[in-house]
């Protein structure tokens, strides 16, 4: 099985250094914000046309992972 986080490229020099898809000049909030406005994984794909459904996983992967941390309670 494919690790879909590898489709998540971070580049100093690109987008700010902030988490792109592939490489490419797609932020992860990007893809998101599109989400989260209400658009199907097939609107998206229509919209941005260089992407492939599992960028689009893979973005949703990534964000669960940097949400994902412990919580200590004193």
């Amino acid at each position: 099985m494919e690790d879909i986080t590898k489709r998540i490229t971070t580049e100093p020099g690109k987008c700010g250094g902030k988490p792109c898809i592939r490489g490419m000049r797609i932020r992860v909030i990007d893809v998101l914000d599109l989400l989260s406005n209400g658009l199907s994984y097939r609107e998206i794909l229509e919209e941005l046309p260089d992407l492939e459904e599992a960028d689009i996983r893979a973005a949703i992967v990534y964000a669960r992972k940097r949400m994902d941390h412990t919580v200590i309670a004193v």
